[in-house]
């Protein structure tokens, strides 16, 4: 077999290759998403560089959506309900009393808790009152965003099938228990795209809190993209004035010679694209057209000098040290302003098993002020009626102490509380009803799956009909089982 041959033979068995990836869905729809512009790779020889591929889907969104973006505020570990915001006076008068088999009934506890010999209730570390116009119940564990109660919509009746860590927090940012789905960013940006071409459209910012440490670990997996393109992945910033590692030219390299040398590897991989037809080429091609813009925008967003001391007012002066959560939630306005699709925010240290008192105060003073913040924040420059902030964990945490009385509280995914703002979201809300111990739900479930269900409808995404192929099913968020947009917090 001649060169000749060989060459058109390998090109052959790339098109059988391509076109059997296709019908899997992966390769034709990252191809589909790649050919949006005229030229997949643009005039990367003339020194322009790839095209701008941040666009979304065709078709999409599926109507006009009430937010553009999303900010996910993640708190790790399991923020307890009962001392936050689901008030229960009832555990107050009990305390000390075992759990009713009756309210417990068949639940599955954790290995933690499960040979305990007695279960004694144990009241809020909080003092409750009611907030706002909308008389909303909030500790005074939260006083700042008690501030803001007309302006959020707290959901009390969250469930999940989860009573573990890592599969809590897989199931609610992935939709699914099993490690390796796309997380609700990289669905997110693969629908919608991006309106800053110099920046992802999904960026990931981690905090540690003081309450615990180290806390849950976190994993990339969690802002991965799995099965979708991978350029759909979210971006994790650091702290500090290099917030993309390798992001900036080594030293004796200009930006011109950066320019140049992509252009030559940007021509060899067409070449090696026509060869094999990979799809992922393509996005490697696109990543470091990304990575070459993000060199002036990246720093730029992390440069704090240009805000007034009214901002570090506001967030507190936590918001001028990097790595905090208060420095993040700033980051995640001034990337909202800038285009960022998705930013989500990890923040670790909310599994108190141990050391209720301390430790959840501590994860509160890490957190409170600047989530109220960026709702505020967000309210006062027109933004919030089209940014949707979301605030909650994997689970919430069990009426009954673990050990002995009032020392800490184990996972309960029965019920716990989430909040959330902005686009699309009824101010001064509070949905669904639990019981009087905050143990069962009476009223209003919302699963895991109605609360993705919701966030994309108001992104104006169907979530029955926002799919990808995959495997031989139409894949979703929001999974195979029955969800539902939670209309009750809706605008």
């Amino acid at each position: 077999m001649n060169t000749e041959d060989y060459k058109n033979f390998s090109r052959e068995i790339s098109r059988r290759t391509f076109l059997q990836r296709s019908s899997g869905g992966l390769g034709g729809i990252a191809l589909g998403s790649m050919l949006g512009t005229n030229n997949l790779f643009g005039s990367a020889k003339s020194g322009a560089g790839a095209p701008y591929q941040g666009l979304g889907q065709p078709g999409l969104p599926h109507f006009p959506p009430k937010a553009k973006r999303v900010i996910y505020l993640f708190m790790s570990g399991g923020p307890s309900h009962l001392d936050l915001f689901d008030y229960k006076p009832e555990l107050k008068k009990r305390q000390g009393d075992d759990l009713p088999d009756s309210v417990r009934g068949e639940q599955r506890l954790t290995g933690m808790t499960a040979n305990q010999k007695n279960f004694p209730l144990f009241g809020s570390i909080g003092k409750f009152a009611q907030h706002g116009k909308s008389g909303t119940w909030m500790s005074d564990l939260m006083p700042y965003t008690s501030q803001v109660v007309d302006d959020i919509a707290v959901v009390r009746s969250m469930h999940t099938e989860a009573i573990n860590h890592d599969p809590g927090i897989t199931l609610i940012n992935t939709g699914s228990q099993i490690p390796g789905q796309p997380s609700a960013g990289a669905w997110a940006s693969y629908g919608l795209g991006s309106s800053n071409q110099n920046m992802p459209s999904y960026v990931v910012l981690l905090s540690q809190g003081n309450g615990k440490n180290p806390g849950q670990p976190i994993f990339s997996r969690l802002w991965g993209s799995g099965f979708l393109p991978s350029s759909h992945q979210g971006v994790m910033l650091r702290s500090g004035d290099d917030p993309v590692l390798y992001l900036n030219n080594p030293p004796g390299i200009s930006r011109e010679n950066r320019r140049a040398q992509l252009d030559k590897i940007a021509a060899i991989n067409e070449m090696k694209y026509d060869y094999h037809g990979d799809p992922e080429i393509a996005t490697r091609i696109s990543q470091y057209e990304m990575a070459f813009r993000m060199q002036a925008a990246a720093p730029e967003i992390a440069d704090l000098s240009d805000e007034p001391q009214s901002t570090f007012d506001l967030y507190g002066e936590d918001a001028r040290e990097p790595g905090t959560f208060a420095y993040n939630c700033l980051l995640a306005r001034r990337m909202a302003e800038r285009g960022v699709r998705f930013s989500q925010l990890f923040h670790r240290g909310w599994d108190q098993h141990g050391a209720l008192d301390k430790n959840l105060r501590a994860q509160c003073k890490d957190t409170d002020q600047a989530s109220a913040a960026l709702v505020t924040d967000l309210k006062q420059r027109g933004m919030l009626d089209d940014t949707m902030v979301i605030w909650g964990g994997e689970f919430g945490r069990t009426a009954y102490s673990q050990g002995s009385l009032g020392s800490g509280r184990d996972h309960h995914g029965r019920c716990f509380s989430m909040w959330m703002a902005g686009g699309g979201i009824k101010g001064g809300t509070t949905y669904g009803e639990t019981d009087d111990f905050g143990y069962n739900i009476l009223k209003d479930p919302v699963h895991v799956r109605d609360l993705n269900a919701t966030m994309l409808h108001c992104l104006g995404l169907d979530h029955e009909r926002f799919t990808f192929p995959f495997q031989g099913l139409d894949q979703r968020l929001t999974g195979v089982e029955h969800a539902h947009v939670v209309k009750g917090v809706l605008a």
